[in-house]
């Protein structure tokens, strides 16, 4: 069976029921890359799930930025669909990425970055479990818990563009 699908956000990794008794569902899932546009802030729309693996579309307004952190128990990867980003690690930049490019981050990588275009980023995030252990973990420099909703991860106020959409 196939199915169509946007997955809730509460069954997103780091603030989900994944991982914690749900299982993913065991047949295919079809989904489309779309997400509303923003002028400030980010925004993260779940695409699909499995046990062990999700795919999510992450927006960021342009300027947006997260703080350095790390996922211990998840190995994933970036794909910029529209903007620019640039990725740092704990030593400094990592380098540029733009439409059709992207960054592999390994579980235990420190990184952030930042939305560097004048038009918001687009990201198609896939992320994978790695081990037995919660994947949904974000970790600061001193090795901290860091929400990913939290001042230390730079959230702000989200502000949608209205009637700007991705993939629409």
């Amino acid at each position: 069976m196939i199915r169509s699908t946007v997955v809730p956000e509460e069954t997103r990794p780091g603030g989900n029921k994944l991982g914690k008794g749900k299982p993913g569902p065991k047949e295919a899932t079809l989904f489309k890359l779309q997400a509303p546009l923003l002028e400030q802030g980010r925004s993260n729309h779940p695409m699909a799930h499995t046990d062990n693996m999700w795919a999510t579309v992450k927006v960021y307004a342009s300027g947006g930025e997260n703080g350095l952190h790390t996922h211990p128990n998840e190995d994933h990867t970036f794909i910029v669909m529209q903007g620019r980003a640039r990725y740092y690690g704990p030593e400094g930049v990592i380098g540029e990425r733009g439409p059709l490019e992207g960054i592999m981050l390994p579980a235990g990588a420190y990184y952030w970055f930042e939305a560097i275009s004048s038009e918001p980023l687009v990201l198609l995030r896939v992320g994978c479990r790695v081990g037995p252990q919660d994947p949904g973990g974000r970790l600061n420099i001193k090795g901290e818990s860091m929400p990913g909703d939290s001042a230390e991860n730079k959230q702000v106020p989200r502000k949608v563009k209205a009637g700007a959409f991705f993939g629409a």
